[in-house]
């Protein structure tokens, strides 16, 4: 997506996973800059990672530790704390995109009182390199494996090497292509990837669904440079199905949950892949952790993420592998 794309205030919540209001409480206190085209405000894609710049919490590499960058509380964080020189093993820090995480760490907020509880916001490969590094409590991962056909565990074992972990299952998502409503390019399956005759926006690399593209088209013996429009990237489903939405590519890859946020959308679903957390077994009595685990097994946890619609939440909660 070209850095001038103009988003509407819902597609920038979306994207930063804040409520529509919040936006236009950021719009007004001049953080995030907007203009409107006719009687409808438009931000530029631009102008939404500027402000994530400003906002964003970096890693000390030589103290361990999370600075502030800037005086405005990072997104996402519960409460709308500061982040100030905490230690990362003072934090419980939860990696992933999704908006179950979101439900997690309220639910978790509730539950134990004195945790400095914080996401980041990490693409699958992101998340697990994070974890293998210590910066991350635990990390969210749904990254398909196209040599075995398993989803995660291939990758825990590699990228968390000698590092012991547990897998627990979170939600099974359908994922396939956003297409123009109607589908009037006709595009069905893993096959039209060969086409020259469609274009497609991507996911930025490091995310589960750009792996899974990558992973398929390298069984498929396709290059990327084949495939136009590859190089496009995104950095997430809503801001993908937007696009396609506004004719800017005839298809993108994402979820299904993010094409019932976005009109004249129409979703092909191609696979359904395997959402995990991913916990070292060593941190399995960190203050948090069994609470955590206690959550996501929970009838009422389980009940909330299904309500959302486009979860499959039959094995939550279960321990789906282990390394």
């Amino acid at each position: 997506m070209e850095n001038n794309t103009p988003l509407t205030p819902q597609e920038v919540a979306d994207m930063l996973k804040i409520s529509k209001s919040t936006v236009y409480e950021l719009i007004k206190k001049n953080s995030i800059n907007s203009y409107k085209v006719g009687k409808k405000l438009r931000i530029d894609l631009k102008d939404v990672e500027k402000y994530k710049n400003k906002t964003k919490t970096v890693v000390n590499s030589e103290e361990g530790s999370f600075k502030e960058t800037h005086t405005t509380p990072l997104i996402g964080s519960l409460n709308n704390s500061f982040i100030t020189n905490y230690n990362v093993s003072s934090q419980f820090i939860i990696c992933g995109q999704d908006i179950i995480l979101d439900i997690l760490s309220r639910h978790l907020e509730m539950r134990v009182s004195g945790i400095h509880n914080l996401r980041y916001y990490q693409g699958s490969y992101n998340s697990l390199y994070s974890l293998y590094k210590g910066k991350a409590t635990m990390a969210t991962t749904h990254m398909w494996d196209s040599k075995t056909g398993i989803y995660n565990i291939p990758f825990v074992e590699k990228m968390l090497p000698g590092t012991p972990c547990i897998l627990i299952n979170l939600a099974y998502i359908n994922v396939g292509y956003y297409v123009a409503k109607g589908n009037p390019k006709n595009i069905l399956t893993w096959d039209d990837l060969k086409r020259s005759d469609i274009t497609m926006i991507n996911r930025e690399k490091g995310s589960g669904t750009r792996v899974l593209l990558d992973e398929r088209i390298q069984e498929m013996k396709i290059p990327s440079n084949k495939i136009i429009g590859y190089e496009r990237e995104c950095l997430a489903h809503i801001a993908v199905a937007s696009a396609i939405a506004r004719g800017e590519a005839d298809f993108g890859l994402g979820s299904e949950k993010s094409s019932y946020q976005v009109k004249d959308v129409d979703f092909v679903p191609l696979q359904k892949e395997q959402y995990d957390i991913v916990i070292r077994k060593e941190d399995l009595n960190i203050p948090g952790v069994n609470a955590v685990l206690d959550i996501i097994r929970s009838e009422g946890f389980k009940a909330e993420v299904s309500s959302l619609g486009g979860y499959d939440v039959s094995r939550i909660g279960e321990i789906v592998g282990e390394t």
